[in-house]
């Protein structure tokens, strides 16, 4: 394995780190009774989101990147950061997280992660 090839495996690890951090911090507030936005769902976010435009980057390795997976991935993503971000705002605002958004973050997440693995 080239030097390009293992720190490509890193940046991969820490693109799924930031999925479950996002995801990990969603299903602990879907179970418990509050329902909402933390700071730590905002984090995994980031952390995928910026692992994730690293890994959609030409690496040099052989094998074509599929455009139109990572900007479907790219999309996802971005509607995620608009829920979480008005989520939070009228978690301020109400005190509460309206439904729609919060089980939509969270189905997002898991569809963001299934297009990953499933579509090729």
């Amino acid at each position: 394995m080239t030097s390009m090839e293992t720190l490509r495996q890193i940046v991969v690890l820490v693109h799924l780190v930031g999925f479950a951090v996002l995801f990990g911090a969603w299903v602990v507030e879907a179970v418990g009774t509050r329902r909402q936005i933390t700071r730590l769902m905002h984090w995994g976010l980031a952390i995928a989101g910026i692992a994730g435009l690293i890994l959609a980057a030409p690496w040099g390795l052989d094998g074509d990147l599929n455009y139109v997976k990572l900007g479907t991935k790219l999309v996802i993503l971005l509607v995620i950061g608009a829920l979480l971000g008005i989520g939070a705002g009228r978690q301020r605002r109400a005190g509460a997280v309206p439904s729609a958004l919060f089980w939509g973050i969270g189905v997002l997440t898991l569809a963001n992660a299934a297009i990953a693995l499933l579509w090729r």
